[in-house]
């Protein structure tokens, strides 16, 4: 896949904090079926870039929810390329304790963060899906296994994370299992994503101290292991 859409943001890498966010989310969201103008809840937007991505390149209103980023900091951003207050909101968020209305969003997009909070079986149907409205859509992008291997981790994988760390990844048939106990969504689509070697290389680019020690495990030949996962679902 070309990420034509992406190159645009290649002089605010810098703000990524994972493997490049913007590319995952054009792939995750070719052929979306949100429409344009919908209230977007961008879940786990750490600094904000995605949430301009889908803003600028989707007219979505966007509410950057995270938890650990500075919503001052972000406000600064969104102003600096132009996006007010009427175009993206940021809001520091707990994703187990929404601070929104019931039924608020026309769709959530979740770019590399579910995997910390959506692997309990009980989150989407308690904790996400209230806050959408019924027909709304769901898209999510995880880091994941192209097979999980967690009781005999690879030595290559452990030269940068530790068993801990391996446990917020997993494969396709794990994902499937977690999302089948929804009794309030429908699964439309969980399937690997074509990114995973382009979106590494961007974040393995980086100078921060996070990225740097990725790259123990990835020069090593980890990469062999690991996918990254597209997730779409749609609230009954």
């Amino acid at each position: 896949m070309k990420y034509i859409l992406s190159e645009k943001y290649n002089k605010y890498l810098s703000k990524i904090m994972g493997p490049n966010p913007i590319k995952l989310e054009e792939e995750l969201l070719f052929g979306n079926k949100i429409p344009k103008g919908s209230v977007v809840c961008d879940l786990g937007s750490g600094q904000g870039l995605t949430s301009v991505f889908l803003a600028k390149e989707y007219g979505f209103k966007v509410y950057a929810a995270d938890l650990w980023s500075d919503p001052n900091e972000n406000r600064k951003f969104f102003d600096s390329v132009g996006l007010d207050e009427n175009t993206i909101i940021p809001v520091k968020a707990d994703a187990l304790n929404l601070p929104f209305e019931k039924e608020f969003f026309d769709a959530v997009v979740s770019t590399d963060s579910y995997n910390y909070f959506g692997r309990d079986e009980n989150y989407l149907d308690n904790c996400l899906l209230p806050f959408v409205k019924c027909g709304g859509y769901i898209y999510i992008s995880v880091p994941g296994m192209k097979k999980d291997c967690h009781e005999n981790l690879p030595p290559e994988l452990m030269l940068s994370w530790n068993e801990e760390q391996l446990d917020y990844i997993h494969d396709i048939s794990y994902w499937k299992n977690i999302l089948s106990k929804s009794k309030n969504s429908e699964i439309i689509s969980v399937c690997e994503m074509e990114s995973n070697d382009e979106v590494w290389a961007d974040w393995l680019k980086q100078d921060n101290e996070y990225a740097v020690s990725d790259r123990k495990a990835m020069e090593a030949g980890g990469g062999k292991y690991l996918n990254f996962i597209k997730i779409v679902l749609k609230k009954k």
